[in-house]
């Protein structure tokens, strides 16, 4: 079983920034993908970004060039640095991890981004 919480979420400003984190446990280990998918209300779940086992990302094209997904193995911790943030990017952040085939999610984190 893996286990993963989400953390960083909140209200912010147009323009603002944030940093989300999701800590991950159990048999999840540094070779596997990782990743931030959210929805919006009445929405589809849609990527944002993953991030492999070997560093490499990719993102959402809504996304591209404001926000930055990097990964603490040593802590089985991924980040998403968010910025430049517009209301449209108001959502649920979930984090996911795939093992063995196995997706797995958080619980989620609201992002608000209004004035």
């Amino acid at each position: 079983q893996v286990q993963l919480v989400e953390s960083g979420g909140g209200l912010v400003q147009p323009g603002g920034s944030l940093r989300l984190s999701c800590a991950a446990s159990g048999r999840i280990f540094s070779s596997n993908a990782m990743g931030w998918y959210r929805q919006a209300p009445g929405e589809q779940r849609e990527l944002v970004a993953i991030i492999t086992g070997g560093g490499r990302t990719n993102y959402g094209d809504s996304v591209k060039g404001r926000f930055t997904i990097s990964r603490d193995n040593a802590k089985n911790t991924v980040y998403l640095q968010m910025n430049s943030l517009k209301p449209e990017d108001t959502a649920v952040y979930y984090c996911s991890a795939v093992v063995t085939g196995i997706w797995y999610w958080g619980q989620g984190t609201m992002v608000t981004v209004s004035s």
